[in-house]
């Protein structure tokens, strides 16, 4: 079922085909199949958890090393925006003091005098947090999208021997 979801329709006059041609790029960046969407949630969802400026340009840094569905992980970037953020970079803040053994900060305030005075107390717990929930979480959703879109593949398959059964005992003249 997954798979057609994704399915493309290929044409050789497409508008994607000539900027690939056009810029020498590899269609294995716009591949649709398990490895490829696979990998670029993953790689989507490690770079969406670290905090830093322009993410999806670490996407595009990757691509040498790791072949991947781009726009995949590029939309997966998307997952840590203004109102999300926040919320994400707190628990990884707490996740870093707790893998830290620290205690935290108290009476936190929301302005930069405050963030520039406690810079280095917040950037080693946060960036500990970080490197926890980017490595685990990708990992974990790699794995379990992995082995969901072959369990579609398989129940699709069987569906489609069941009905080819089916049709075939209906076509044989009984005796």
């Amino acid at each position: 079922m997954i798979r057609k979801v994704f399915k493309k329709k290929s044409s050789g006059s497409n508008k994607v085909d000539a900027f690939l041609e056009k810029y020498n790029l590899p269609k294995a960046y716009l591949s649709v199949n398990r490895r490829m969407v696979t990998r670029g949630v993953a790689i989507g969802l490690f770079w969406a958890f670290i905090p830093m400026p322009m993410q999806m340009l670490a996407v595009i840094a990757t691509t040498p090393f790791i072949r991947f569905n781009v726009p995949i992980a590029i939309s997966m970037v998307w997952l840590s925006n203004p109102f999300t953020m926040p919320p994400m970079y707190y628990v990884e803040y707490l996740t870093g003091n707790f893998i830290l053994g620290r205690e935290g900060l108290d009476d936190i305030e929301l302005t930069m005098q405050w963030f520039t005075e406690h810079f280095d107390d917040i950037l080693v717990p946060l960036y500990t947090g970080t490197a926890f929930y980017s490595i685990v979480v990708s990992t974990i959703v790699y794995i379990v999208l992995n082995r969901l879109w072959v369990r579609s593949v398989k129940s699709e398959q069987e569906e489609t021997k069941k009905t080819r059964k089916k049709r075939n005992s209906q076509k044989k003249p009984k005796n």
